[in-house]
């Protein structure tokens, strides 16, 4: 085979490819412009559940969440979600330095528990655009989107956002699904104890339950409702113009 017939087969992959890669970049940019103000119809995360219970021949589950603005969910919830996962979110970049910092010291150390240091804003890119899960590459991919969301999206809604993606449970994605499902009322009425309880699984709400707390979640619940009265309450919130 002669060297111009080897340039053209490795051409075709590779111009298929850039397609690709030129394809996804323009649908994430439009959808940075588009859900600065829109509301988020399925996060790529639902999509994500959704194929998986429908490969495991699960049909009865459907992942969805029904969008409310931020002025239809309780202040304690806004600040509750600030308090356990982002405390520093009025005031960073899309990234916490000190943070990352931290848990890649933690986690050279052996036996050491893997330690995540993902804002708020970092959670929200990956929720929203990128699948699950640990590689070098969603980690690429999602600091080069939360940049994006930083410079285009407010921090206010950047929040509304993820409280509107985030799962809280099997199925249960978002603040108002969350509320009506747990707790039979609107995120509006959510009190300061069930916002903390919500946050408090955050970090794994597939093994962390809301209806069957372990003695872990109710001390991380308890820590967060201290943390709300530390960072200030409503006064926090206003100050950030976050609520």
């Amino acid at each position: 085979m002669s060297k111009k017939s080897k340039k053209g087969l490795l051409a075709w992959p590779l111009l298929w490819l850039r397609r690709v890669i030129f394809t996804l970049v323009g649908l994430w940019l439009a959808g940075i412009i588009l859900f600065s103000f829109l509301p988020v119809p399925l996060s790529a995360v639902m999509v994500e559940r959704q194929l998986s219970a429908w490969f495991s021949g699960n049909f009865n589950y459907v992942a969805h969440s029904d969008w409310v603005p931020m002025d239809q969910i309780s202040s304690p919830m806004a600040l509750a979600v600030i308090a356990g996962e982002d405390q520093k979110f009025p005031t960073h970049w899309g990234f916490d330095v000190d943070a990352i910092q931290l848990a890649l010291d933690n986690n050279d150390k052996e036996d050491a528990r893997v330690r995540g240091a993902s804002t708020i804003s970092q959670q929200t890119a990956k929720n929203v655009f990128l699948w699950d899960g640990r590689s070098w590459l969603r980690k690429g991919l999602e600091a080069g989107l939360t940049v994006g969301i930083e410079t285009v999206w407010s921090k206010r809604r950047i929040l509304t956002v993820y409280l509107n993606v985030v799962e809280f449970g099997d199925g249960v994605f978002g603040v108002e699904q969350a509320a009506q499902h747990f707790f039979h009322k609107p995120a509006s009425r959510l009190t300061p104890s069930q916002a903390a309880l919500l946050a408090a699984v955050l970090p794994n709400p597939h093994i962390y339950k809301v209806n069957a707390p372990s003695a872990y979640v109710i001390r991380r619940q308890q820590w967060i409702l201290r943390q709300m009265n530390q960072l200030g309450g409503d006064r926090f919130l206003q100050t950030n113009k976050l609520h």
